[in-house]
């Protein structure tokens, strides 16, 4: 684990930072265990750094811009979505059956068309958060032949907010904390504790319904 995250903070002063956070974002609905928000929120505490650096009169050597990282990882989180939806949607007989074993996808199809047939895909930008329900959102939406004019908008809003959200949070603690990775460590509880309770209230929300 600390090789790895040393490796990050190789990258971070090389363009491909964008690349690799784009990578990362889109195929963590696959792969959920992959580090997306480590990434966009150690990018954005450099980020932090070379803004601090600029204030002080010296100039920042190759940090990440906070508006390309925050683009960056708006549009991967929208592909991957996309990925996801079209897939699902041809899946055929064999995914739906797939569907019909799991109570939780039976559940998450049935509200989740219920929402966005209502115009409250606010259901979507919850589960952006929450673990792995990006992918089960996803999933549920293209199995259950939602149209994309009733999707996609939230997904767009959903990979902002948490784009956003992540950004905020690095670049933020970097102001705040330095940028080290007291910072990050900080940032990332934040982020954690943000998709624990959106999975906590996805769990609430069939009982209030």
């Amino acid at each position: 684990m600390v090789e790895s995250l040393g490796s990050i903070g190789s990258l971070i002063s090389s363009p491909w930072i964008y690349a690799l956070v784009g990578v990362s974002v889109l195929l963590d609905v696959f792969l959920p265990v992959l580090p997306s928000g480590v990434l966009v929120i150690t990018a954005a505490t450099a980020a932090a750094a070379g803004s601090g650096a600029a204030a002080a009169g010296r100039v920042p050597h190759d940090v990440p811009d906070i508006l390309v990282l925050l683009l960056c990882a708006t549009a991967a989180s929208v592909v991957g979505d996309l990925v996801v939806y079209r897939l699902a949607w041809r899946g055929g007989p064999r995914l739906d059956r797939a569907i019909a074993r799991s109570r939780r996808l039976t559940t998450a199809q049935e509200r989740l068309g219920g929402a966005l047939a209502r115009g409250g895909g606010a259901l979507v930008v919850l589960a952006r958060f929450a673990p792995a329900g990006r992918s089960v959102v996803s999933l549920v939406a293209g199995s259950a032949h939602r149209r994309a004019r009733e999707f996609l908008p939230w997904s767009a809003l959903a990979g902002l907010a948490w784009a956003a959200y992540s950004v905020a949070l690095g670049y933020f603690g970097g102001q705040w904390l330095g940028a080290s990775w007291l910072a990050t460590g900080v940032s990332l509880a934040a982020l954690f504790a943000a998709g624990a309770g959106a999975a906590f209230l996805m769990r609430r929300q069939p009982q209030a319904a």
